[in-house]
Parts: structure tokens; C-alpha cells; sequence
């Protein structure tokens, strides 16, 4: 279609006969063609997942997304319609290491994420340099027991005023209260450096080499009050033997994370994840 702007509307309701057809209806009714189109009813909670990719030559995204939402109005849906060429942004939180911070870097510059980093966020000052050598305002929070309260109202005006959509937690090393979770519920995504579930506490590396494990791997998942068991949005494992020291594990297991979360911040701002109960709903490229 020629001149035309592409959409991507998702959409997460109870099941019920007729959703399909709405949307496609909708998409008809704005001139609409559907190019990609993914659906899955999940059998545990009942709810019914959409992600529709289309393109129209109407401009205004709230035209269409009040389109949509007038067909689909009876159904009750939680219902986000984005222009394709809208890009999401994201906050990014870090420690002290810096290969899941700057694999993503690397892949938002070279178009392999549509994602805008407008902040990288640390408590503390180790990654300060790296953040501005690719152009990221660079905001240091550092946290105590005593400062926690503040520190994340610090962070809640970094995300607000960077107008961000997500919090990416790229090896972020402090505990959020259940509070500041509850509040970035679905918006929020974290790396762990294990297969969930796995090695709890400091050295996980060291524990598994201590246990001879046979595989390692890493978890991006999303962030709740329940600590690492948020639901999941990516995995992945490498297969280790005997030989590995706990050093070589390290090394292994930094390849792991950094891919995995990658993998799942791509997921997430492409509008592939939808959240139903504890689990989520993929829709894979």
C-alpha cells in the first residue's frame, strides 16, 4: 500500500466468539490491510491475546485506535494500538558490570532493537563513562537502607520525565520495594543469572561450579514483589562440564545474559509479550 503507515494493535480480553472479526472489521473500516496477525487463548485464565500488524493511510494513531476501541468496546479489552515508526524508550538500571548494558547499546545502534535508551540510571558511578561515550543521560541514585525510600522517588522522576515505557534492569544489583514494583507492573524487566529457578544469593557462579552442574543459563522475566519470580519473558542455557572453572562459568554465563535480555527487551518493544496472570504469552518472530 503505498504511502501508507504501519500499526501494531494488541489486545488482551476474556475469550469470547466475535473478537477477531471486530478487529478485522476495524481495520476494514479505517482502510486498513492486515500484513501480520498472531492470536493464542490461554486454557488457565481464559484470556485471549492478539497482536495485529497493519498498515492504513490514515496518519493519526488515535483515529484508529478509536476505531478499534468502538468495535471492540463490548468485549472490554485491554487494547494498545502504536504506530510502528513510534519507537519505545526505556530506562536503564545498572551496577557495576557493563556487558548487558552495552550489548544493548550495541543493538539499538545498529538497528537491531527499535528501542530509545533515555536514561541509564546506577547507584553508582562505574558506568558513567560508557553511558556517555553512546550518548545516554547518565543519572547516579545511589542506595541505602536509610535513602531507599528517596532514591526511588529520584528514579520515579527520571522516568517520568524521560517519558520512558520501560525499566530495563540490566544487572542492577538493588532490591525495588514492592511498592515502586507494583507500580511499574508489566513495565518493568529484569535479567537473573540463572535458569530459574536456580542459585539463590551472592557467587551463583561459584555455587554451581561447587554442584557441578551440567548447564548454565540466565532469565529476563518480569519484575515483581515476589523476588525472581516474576513472569517470564526469556531463557536460555550453555551446556558446561567438569573442566570449567568458576571463572570460564562467569564468561559463559555474561554471553548467556546479555543475549537473553537482548532477546527479550526486542520482544517486549516490538508489543510480543502479553501478561496473563503469572505467566505471559509470546509471540515470537
Amino acid at each position: 500500500m503505498s504511502g501508507a503507515v504501519t500499526y501494531v494493535a494488541t489486545l488482551r480480553c476474556p475469550d469470547a466468539p466475535g473478537i477477531v472479526h471486530a478487529t478485522t472489521s476495524a481495520i476494514v473500516a479505517v482502510g486498513g490491510n492486515i500484513l501480520e496477525n498472531d492470536q493464542f487463548t490461554d486454557p488457565v485464565t481464559g484470556l485471549f491475546c492478539m497482536r495485529t500488524r497493519f498498515e492504513t493511510a490514515l496518519e493519526e494513531p488515535e483515529r484508529v485506535a478509536t476505531r478499534l476501541g468502538e468495535e471492540l468496546e463490548r468485549f472490554s479489552p485491554v487494547l494498545r494500538v502504536r504506530r510502528e515508526d513510534r519507537r519505545r524508550r526505556a530506562v536503564v538500571m545498572v551496577s557495576e558490570l557493563d556487558h548487558c548494558l552495552t550489548d544493548l547499546f550495541y543493538r539499538v545502534e545498529h538497528g537491531e532493537i527499535p528501542l530509545e535508551i533515555t536514561a541509564v540510571v546506577s547507584n553508582h558511578s562505574t558506568l558513567a563513562a560508557l553511558a556517555q561515550h553512546h550518548g545516554a543521560p547518565f543519572v547516579e541514585i545511589p542506595v541505602t537502607p536509610e535513602t531507599r525510600l528517596a532514591a526511588e522517588d529520584e528514579l520515579r522522576r527520571v522516568i517520568a520525565e524521560s517519558d520512558a515505557d520501560y525499566v530495563i534492569l540490566a544487572r542492577y544489583m538493588q532490591i525495588l520495594t514492592p511498592a515502586l514494583c507494583a507500580e511499574l507492573e508489566g513495565r518493568i524487566v529484569n535479567i537473573h543469572h540463572s535458569f530459574l529457578p536456580g542459585f539463590t544469593g551472592a557467587r551463583p557462579y561459584h555455587q554451581a561450579h561447587e554442584r557441578g552442574v551440567k548447564l548454565i543459563g540466565a532469565t529476563a522475566h518480569f519484575v515483581t514483589a515476589d523476588l525472581d519470580e516474576g513472569p517470564i519473558i526469556d531463557q536460555d542455557v550453555a551446556r558446561v562440564t567438569h573442566a570449567r572453572t568458576p571463572n570460564e562459568l562467569v564468561a559463559l554465563g555474561r554471553d548467556v545474559e546479555r543475549i537473553v535480555l537482548s532477546r527479550a527487551v526486542k520482544l517486549l518493544v516490538e508489543d510480543r509479550v502479553a501478561l496473563v496472570g503469572r505467566r505471559t504469552v509470546v509471540f515470537a518472530q
